[in-house]
């Protein structure tokens, strides 16, 4: 079931627990009772649903935080503007139920140390954000071709701002499921658990023999990776290092 149709029955369930709770006088009375209820029983229903652990967290704070925007009386105006602002930023996370992450500069240091010293390479960083893992990448390996692939507009229009003088990066905007990955050498994931397994498989089924897929944090569930990095930085990074044309696997 797509995740934004799991999040729309979690929440009619919630209003209906409510509801039928506030008819049958188990409620007392007031605002806060009954969206106290629906927070509980949509979050109730999401687990159900088995929606990803971070809707559990939506559903428990939506409806208080609606109820409160509401005693605010806060202009519609700035309702359409967050929306607005938001979609900009995250655009199709609800149905990819991928965030947006960024890649810290340890972490690129790290990825550095990954690549071959003796020949350039060609790297594709899936979903690359503001380019945060390409910009110190591409000026510690200048040889290199560091390209990043991004779908929502405001993170893709930062990244060419602040790579603007960086000549070995090219950045484009649009599904990183959609174009071929048979040339690159390396590839680079920070995206979530949900689309790994279609990562590996498409990994494996067009990268060439020699190709290095490293996944931020989020490893191939059931696939043993080839190595995993440590990354000395504040949030413990794991690097999951694949190589997916490997004959063995």
């Amino acid at each position: 079931m797509p995740p934004a149709l799991k999040a729309l029955l979690a929440q009619v369930a919630g209003w209906l627990a409510a509801f039928v709770l506030a008819k049958g006088g188990a409620l007392p009375t007031g605002i806060w009772p009954l969206v106290a209820v629906q927070a509980a029983a949509a979050t109730g229903a999401a687990v159900a649903l088995k929606s990803a652990p971070w809707w559990r967290w939506i559903h428990l704070g939506f409806a208080p935080l609606a109820a409160g925007a509401l005693l605010l009386q806060i202009a519609p105006g700035w309702y359409l503007g967050a929306f607005v602002v938001f979609a900009l930023i995250y655009w199709s996370s609800f149905r990819t139920q991928v965030p947006l992450f960024l890649s810290n500069p340890t972490t690129a240091d790290a990825v550095a140390a990954l690549l071959p010293r003796d020949h350039p390479i060609r790297l594709l960083d899936l979903g690359s954000g503001t380019g945060s893992l390409l910009r110190p990448l591409a000026r510690q390996r200048p040889d290199c071709r560091c390209e990043g692939i991004e779908s929502a507009p405001a993170p893709y229009a930062l990244s060419r701002l602040l790579a603007r003088h960086q000549p070995n990066i090219y950045l484009a905007r649009g599904d990183f499921w959609q174009i071929s990955w048979t040339n690159y050498d390396v590839i680079y994931a920070f995206l979530s658990p949900v689309p790994m397994p279609e990562v590996w498989r498409k990994a494996r089924a067009e990268l060439g023999p020699d190709a290095l897929l490293i996944s931020n944090s989020f490893p191939v569930e059931g696939v043993e990776p080839d190595s995993v990095i440590e990354v000395a930085d504040r949030r413990h990074t794991r690097l999951y290092c694949y190589r997916p044309a490997d004959p063995s696997r």
